[in-house]
């Protein structure tokens, strides 16, 4: 997304600035929390790989994956290290698999829910805030742009995260309605779907799907954030 932002042309310094944060904020905050959220659950359902490994845990240290990192800052695509999940620990592996792969776009969703109550919160606050200096409305400005862009990712990441292409979460969450014959052949070419899949998110070949459900879900997230403040506007 910031090459995009860049290539737009409608930036200035500090947008970039503002952006550039708000991703750091996701990578060191909300990556970490998106995995730990995957381990959580499925260590409440049986499997303590992730806990014996340390991944329950929000330290970003232990989540970080540089490559994943650097394409959500310039693209608002990414990833962490996935967390280990050992699927035979589960009563019912494809719905402990299942469960445990949602655990991750629903962070993202959450943590653009609760951007999107502040944002309209803080939005209704200045509505009713009278004499504002100059220089306070900058601050304002440039805070409402650092939590939308912070909702826009974390959008972004969910339904990203939701395509049912290994190794994405979402294929963990269709495989618990395939056959297993179904499951194992797409397990043996997951390595090669994954770099297929690197490749195209480098050439931006899911570009316009992506936005279209970006925008769509950004919208609902805005409008139902905004319900409780609608008495101020």
């Amino acid at each position: 997304m910031l090459l995009s932002l860049i290539r737009s042309g409608n930036f200035d310094f500090f947008s970039v600035i503002v952006y550039i944060l708000s991703s750091l904020m996701t990578i060191f905050l909300v990556l970490p929390l998106h995995e730990c959220a995957h381990g959580f659950v499925a260590y409440k359902l049986g499997d303590s790989t992730a806990k014996r490994q340390g991944r329950l845990t929000l330290n970003p240290l232990a989540h970080i994956d540089y490559l994943g990192a650097a394409l959500l800052l310039l693209v608002g695509f990414g990833w962490a290290k996935p967390v280990p999940i050992n699927a035979r620990n589960f009563k019912n592996p494809k719905v402990g698999m299942a469960i445990s792969a949602l655990a991750g776009p629903m962070s993202n969703l959450l943590a653009a829910i609760i951007a999107g109550l502040l944002y309209n919160g803080l939005l209704a606050l200045f509505a009713n805030t009278i004499g504002m200096l100059e220089a306070a409305l900058e601050i304002w400005k440039y805070l409402f742009l650092f939590l939308q862009f912070f909702i826009m990712i974390n959008v972004g990441l969910a339904v990203f995260n939701f395509l049912p292409i290994p190794p994405l979460d979402g294929s963990k969450i269709l495989m618990a309605f395939l056959p297993n014959k179904v499951i194992f052949k797409i397990m043996q070419y997951e390595q090669i779907i994954s770099i297929v899949l690197m490749i195209v998110i480098l050439m931006g070949g899911f570009n316009g799907i992506l936005n279209l459900a970006d925008n769509f879900l950004y919208s609902v997230i805005m409008w139902l954030t905004g319900l409780p403040f609608v008495w101020a506007f």
